[in-house]
């Protein structure tokens, strides 16, 4: 049997080869490629750039590669995409990709990695990534024109994670801060929400959203007792599940269903900063929600019930104690958790401290900056 790791590493040969030949065709500066393989939806950083480029600049044609493109599509993908690809003056990106580490782009192109969260509070990238993996990464990552980040904080975070010079990143503030900080797009997608989901309205939804475990992909769980938990839930509570694709499939509404509809799984709901405003409050641990999160300014619980585990033979974190960084109280265990909930705590001094050293822009510009800087 041949291994996965080949396979994927055939396709990027093959895709390059496809690329190489289109390269020979003219670029195209009226044309933007939008890598949107982490969140292809409206409320992603890519989706909110595509949307503001309709308005500002309708003559641009819009390609899009999303996690459905790929080998099952094989000449849409190794053909159409990659002629797209060569032949865009701009490139959007959420994620990394591959196949960059065997192409070579236009010196008049540029590679734009906006990524796909607000800031890290656990190691990623190149900080984590080791053997062939790290180095496809770090030949991919030479292709980036502009790293585009929030603040000083996250631009050496990044410059590591990356491994992009510091002269390619640019502090704009990212298009998703843009979206959850317009009071008047966030309550017209709380009242979409409210009709698909009617019964949630007037219910006090709490949002449980960790970080994806490297082990989870071959033993999906989540460290929460459900039946223990609605004992410290109050009869109005609602708990709304944000999970990784291997961890959600574990917890279907048909499984969730002895709960009442207490306890829903929302971890397909296309737009995250719809669920972001709808949560009365944020239950998370390691991710990066955290970061737009922050920007509503209500409750946070940090539920690390591997702490030491991760922080010694995980990813690790970026800020030296997590415990004195994190916005909100940290729950240690379920009772914890479960005490905590019940007290309904909230440092304001705290989230305003930990905004102001993530973020060096909140006027809903950052889109306008990025589109001024790449236009």
């Amino acid at each position: 049997m041949i291994p996965a790791t080949m396979i994927k590493k055939a396709g990027y040969y093959i895709f390059a080869v496809f690329f190489t030949i289109f390269r020979l065709f003219p670029l195209k500066r009226d044309k933007v490629f939008f890598v949107a393989t982490h969140d292809d939806s409206e409320e992603g950083n890519v989706g909110i750039v595509a949307e503001a480029l309709k308005r500002t600049k309708p003559e641009v044609k819009q390609v899009f590669l999303t996690k459905r493109d790929g080998i099952r599509r094989p000449f849409s993908f190794f053909v159409g995409k990659a002629y797209h690809l060569a032949t865009a003056g701009t490139i959007f990106m959420d994620n990394e990709f591959m196949p960059m580490a065997y192409i070579t782009f236009s010196k008049q192109a540029k590679v734009v990695q906006l990524w796909h969260g607000t800031g890290s509070i656990k190691k990623f990238g190149l900080d984590v990534e080791t053997g062939e993996v790290a180095r496809l990464a770090r030949k991919a990552n030479r292709r980036i024109t502009h790293l585009i980040v929030n603040s000083e904080l996250t631009k050496k975070q990044y410059e590591g994670a990356f491994q992009v010079p510091e002269r390619n990143i640019y502090i704009l503030g990212l298009p998703r801060t843009d979206l959850i900080l317009d009071t008047k797009k966030m309550k017209e997608k709380q009242e979409h929400f409210y009709v698909e989901y009617p019964e949630l309205k007037g219910k006090r939804c709490v949002l449980y959203a960790p970080t994806f475990r490297d082990n989870e992909t071959q033993h999906p769980r989540i460290n929460l007792g459900f039946s223990q938990l609605l004992k410290a839930m109050d009869e109005n509570d609602v708990l709304l599940l944000r999970l990784h694709p291997h961890v959600a499939a574990n917890y279907s509404d048909v499984k969730l269903g002895a709960y009442g509809g207490r306890i829903r799984n929302m971890s397909y709901y296309s737009g995250v900063s719809t669920l972001l405003s709808v949560a009365d409050c944020l239950i998370t641990d390691y991710s990066s929600i955290v970061f737009e999160y922050c920007l509503l300014k209500k409750p946070m619980i940090f539920y690390a019930y591997d702490l030491e585990e991760f922080r010694e033979k995980s990813r690790g974190f970026y800020p030296a104690d997590y415990e004195s960084y994190v916005p909100g109280p940290v729950a240690y265990s379920q009772a914890d958790l479960e005490r905590i909930w019940k007290e309904w705590r909230f440092d304001e001094k705290k989230l305003s401290d930990f905004n102001a050293q993530t973020f060096q822009y909140l006027d809903q510009n950052a889109v306008g900056r990025l589109l001024e800087l790449i236009f």
